[in-house]
């Protein structure tokens, strides 16, 4: 067997970790002069040692003179203040560049697509932010020195002891090789547990912010004790992991402590009889132990930066991993502002899963300014296909194109800054109602424009009755407000991004009457003049639409108007049969205009009309 391959191992191991560290671009000259502090202090503690044995063996104080005495004081002092500045700068460098970490993942993890993110668990990634990153820091300000200062304590004092006493020295290495052979072996077993902790905290954080996020639903649904337990196991797992890295250093502390009682009790009974026979002074006996001290305790912080270093090299596994996933590729082309062409789809198929096809083969066109509806049963792919427009996912095969030229071969930025997006969940983030108002755009919004957006989308009304008005705090994912005043939100914003290509994914699904004829008004101001592509679960809402596609199982299996449809799709005529024959509430009291709005008909109707209170687009306004 190659002895020298657990060196090679080792060696190769801890490339990746220094490359990571590298790509930080760390201040190498305060890490060299911090070290280099560090190494003075090491070594004005090495003089030391000699100063005593000379004062035991004939100085008296009556001999020493002030020089002298300024002197060592001067040297203990800059010994002090070498160590203090030394320590300051470590930090420092470690604190940088656990920054440089963090910047690097912080904006990977922005560029990766959306596809990272169905498969990996949000908690995970917080976990490389933060655990992971302070575990290198740590290594860095509070270990790193104790290498180089260590390895000149322990070859300095083994140095002067040759010098001294070249057979007492040579006592010394029959245990020290011995500890070594205990140390390397529960080095690597530190290394193991350390691993397996960092992957079980991300797991933990990961449950946490899970629960957490939605608490609401976790109370709602009882499920108290149920995350109880799921918590406690991951609290069991840390714990676990814990008694095994305590178990590990409660061999290494007490193994350290035992060599130095060791040699201790050798060099002072074979000193002690080395003095009586006068082969050595007392003053080069009590060197000998002050050098002992010099070296088993640089030994001990080696071992600790030893086993710090093997937590570090779990830690940048997976910051490296991270950093090496594929990012979404935004360079491309321009997509000119003003282009009023067709959307195409050809032959576009897509799965999240090799050989699960969640899209096949589909073909249609949108032209401009008109509405296409997408209707079928849940599961058809409807909502997977809005996820291919917005280039959240590539497709396995076939092309989106805008005119002739596919959508791929446009900048991510540019394109998506075409589309405006309203969901159902009208996501929003902590934040104030004109932060959400204005996320995202890469210019200052006025006053006078936040305003008129929000009157478009019927919500100037409710904001203006909150006692902070645009200032008021939504809470966390705009728990604060209703379902029907984050749709209006979500489409104030819209109206700001003035988008060309309007996606409605079942934006009033989810509404109460009363707020979804309001939220339909604000929809149908929004629409004018837009191509807009509309999921519907209710045909009420999309039956003046343009265009309706059918899907089933991905599959499109019928398209045209609503009569075209009626007349020669059997799915879409049961569809219209159980739903059109239901009558929809109109709001109480309502006039002609809201009770149509109630009926579904502006979503679909609305880019023929004008606000009644401002009229027109907002770009006419």
């Amino acid at each position: 067997m190659n002895t020298n391959e657990p060196a090679k191992k080792q060696g190769a191991a801890m490339k990746p970790f220094l490359k990571l560290l590298h790509g930080t671009k760390p201040s190498y000259g305060l890490l060299a002069v911090a070290v280099a502090l560090s190494m003075i202090s090491t070594l004005v503690g090495l003089v030391i040692p000699m100063f005593t044995k000379n004062l035991v063996d004939g100085f008296s104080l009556a001999s020493i003179s002030r020089l002298q005495i300024a002197g060592i004081a001067g040297a203990f002092i800059a010994q002090t203040i070498a160590g203090g500045v030394s320590i300051y700068l470590l930090n420092y460098v470690g604190q940088k560049v656990v920054a440089g970490l963090r910047d690097r993942l912080w904006r990977k993890f922005l560029v990766l697509p959306v596809s990272y993110y169905n498969d990996n668990r949000t908690g995970e990634s917080v976990s490389r932010m933060t655990n992971d990153t302070g575990i290198i820091k740590t290594l860095i300000s509070e270990h790193l020195a104790s290498l180089f200062t260590g390895i000149i304590s322990i070859v300095g004092s083994i140095s002067v002891l040759l010098y001294l006493n070249w057979k007492m020295t040579l006592v010394l290495f029959t245990v020290l090789p011995l500890s070594a052979l205990i140390l390397v072996p529960l080095g690597r077993q530190m290394y193991k547990i350390s691993k397996g902790t960092q992957d079980e905290t991300a797991s933990f954080t990961a449950t946490l912010s899970g629960v957490l996020s939605e608490i609401r639903l976790v109370k709602s649904s009882g499920a108290e004790e149920r995350e109880y337990e799921a918590g406690r196991t991951g609290i069991m797992n840390l714990l676990s992991f814990g008694i095994r890295e305590g178990k590990i250093s409660a061999m290494i502390s007490p193994l350290v402590s035992f060599v130095f009682m060791m040699l201790l009790v050798v060099i002072i009974g074979y000193g002690g009889m080395q003095v009586s026979s006068g082969a050595l002074t007392a003053g080069e006996l009590v060197a000998f132990i002050l050098y002992l001290i010099q070296i088993v305790m640089p030994l001990t912080q080696l071992t600790q930066f030893f086993t710090q270093i093997q937590k570090a090299k779990g830690a940048s596994e997976r910051i490296i991993e991270t950093l090496a996933e594929d990012e979404e590729i935004y360079e491309g082309v321009e997509v000119a502002r003003g282009a009023k062409e067709a959307i195409v789809v050809e032959d576009l198929s897509f799965g999240y899963k090799t050989g699960e096809p969640v899209l096949s083969g589909l073909d249609f066109f949108m032209l401009p300014g008109q509405v296409t509806a997408i209707v079928g049963p849940s599961g058809g792919g409807k909502t997977t296909l809005f996820s291919l427009l917005e280039r959240f996912y590539e497709p396995q095969s076939g092309v989106i194109r805008l005119g002739t030229k596919p959508v791929s071969t446009f900048s991510l930025r540019s394109w998506r800054k075409l589309i405006g997006y309203v969901s159902q969940e009208s996501p929003l983030l902590s934040g104030t109602i004109a932060d959400n108002l204005g996320y995202g755009l890469d210019r200052e919004v006025s006053t006078q424009e936040m305003r008129r957006a929000a009157a478009m989308a019927y919500a100037d009304g409710f904001i203006e009755e909150l006692p902070d008005g645009y200032n008021t705090d939504v809470g966390e994912r705009g728990v604060k407000l209703s379902g029907g005043q984050r749709q209006r939100i979500a489409i104030a914003r819209a109206l700001l991004r003035d988008p060309k290509i309007l996606m409605l994914d079942e934006a009033t699904s989810s509404l109460d009457s009363q707020s979804e004829a309001v939220v339909q008004k604000a929809l149908s101001n929004l629409m004018q003049g837009r191509t807009t592509i509309v999921i519907a679960h209710r045909l009420a809402t999309v039956v003046n639409a343009d265009q309706i596609i059918f899907m089933e199982k991905g599959r499109i299996t019928g398209r045209g108007t609503h009569e075209e449809l009626l007349q020669k799709h059997e799915l879409y005529r049961e569809f219209a049969a159980q739903q059109l024959q239901m009558n929809t509430p109109e709001l109480p009291g309502g006039s002609e205009e809201e009770g149509s709005a109630a009926n579904g008909q502006n979503i679909s109707s609305g880019r023929r009309s004008a606000h009644p209170r401002i009229g027109g687009s907002l770009l006419e306004s």
